[in-house]
């Protein structure tokens, strides 16, 4: 975790912020927090499911637990925001922002819509508190299969929510950029939209990306890779979370600029992303040489590594002995 601990504390209003110090917990196994208006808090830590009493103690009956009022998650709001949350109404729009350190902050309540779009959010009362979590090596078991004759092969993480995309695609940029005993150390391109790659204060990133990484935060992902282009010469570029056509055609002009691509889409499999209209083009030209495919049983795991055509070139044995995990959350 970027953010020292009283930091991250400080963002909660006092009388949760109090409860959570009593508790102790080691904040590297803690993976959510959520507040609900006059609903317990609950917390996820090591991928189980907690309330928390008001001694600090955890406890798998929530009901037992304490309960978060309105106020409470005002407060909380307030403090996420420095005490001015509709400055961060653009961010708002897509559900979340993002804190120093990486960690997210979903918000839930009711939209405000303006000719059929997102205008805000008000009303929020279920917030979501995600930890980003950077895992050294948790790319280790990958890395060897990203290479094909001497060459950084154009890959895509594919992944349910909540399963490690994001932990993994960290820990390659970090390899990628310093080397690994599969190839030398690359120039590495990132584009961290929502500061949770770098988990950048103040335009420095708080997680190690390697030695031979620039990282353009804050703005489109389409925008800022032809940024990263014309601006830093990269020999990668590397990109979380793809979706709209924009960022399609973003990465297919990346592609045909000789620049190495890696980046993350939400999916289930690779059979399911090759029915969707908006990545069926790429897929169909074998534009990426090699697919990841992540599940959370547990959170982390690799399911299958599949070469351009679909072929498997890793598969999973699902015996509990034999799993392989290979990041957090």
């Amino acid at each position: 975790m970027a953010m020292p601990e009283e930091i991250f504390y400080g963002i909660f209003a006092r009388g949760i912020r109090e409860i959570l110090q009593k508790s102790g917990l080691d904040l590297s196994r803690l993976q959510e927090i959520r507040l609900r208006a006059d609903r317990p808090l609950l917390l996820r830590y090591e991928s189980l499911e907690y309330g928390v009493t008001p001694e600090g103690a955890l406890t798998k009956r929530p009901e037992c637990g304490v309960c978060v009022n309105s106020r409470e998650l005002e407060e909380t709001l307030e403090h996420v925001s420095g005490y001015s949350l509709y400055a961060f109404d653009e961010e708002l729009k897509q559900g979340f922002l993002t804190i120093p350190g990486g960690h997210r902050v979903g918000v839930a309540g009711r939209l405000v819509m303006e000719d059929g779009r997102v205008r805000c959010i008000r009303h929020i009362s279920y917030v979501n508190i995600r930890l980003s979590h950077q895992v050294k090596g948790c790319a280790d078991s990958v890395m060897r299969y990203l290479v094909s004759g001497g060459q950084l092969c154009h890959t895509l993480v594919i992944s349910p929510p909540r399963c490690g995309k994001t932990t993994l695609l960290r820990d390659m940029i970090r390899q990628i950029s310093d080397g690994t005993p599969y190839l030398g150390g690359m120039t590495v391109g990132v584009v961290d939209e929502r500061s949770e790659l770098a988990g950048a204060y103040l335009g420095m990133p708080q997680n190690d990306l390697g030695l031979r990484t620039d990282v353009l935060e804050g703005g489109l992902k389409a925008e800022s890779m032809m940024m990263l282009l014309r601006s830093m010469s990269p020999q990668v570029i590397a990109v979380d979370e793809i979706g709209g056509s924009e960022d399609c055609r973003a990465l297919e002009n990346v592609f045909h600029c000789g620049c190495r691509l890696i980046a993350t889409v939400h999916g289930v499999s690779f059979e399911e992303i090759k029915k969707r209209p908006l990545l069926r083009g790429m897929l169909r030209e074998q534009m990426f040489e090699r697919y990841i495919v992540l599940e959370g049983d547990p959170a982390g795991s690799v399911r299958e590594i599949l070469d351009e055509q679909g072929q498997r070139l890793y598969r999973r044995r699902h015996a509990p002995q034999d799993r392989e995990r290979i990041c957090g959350s």
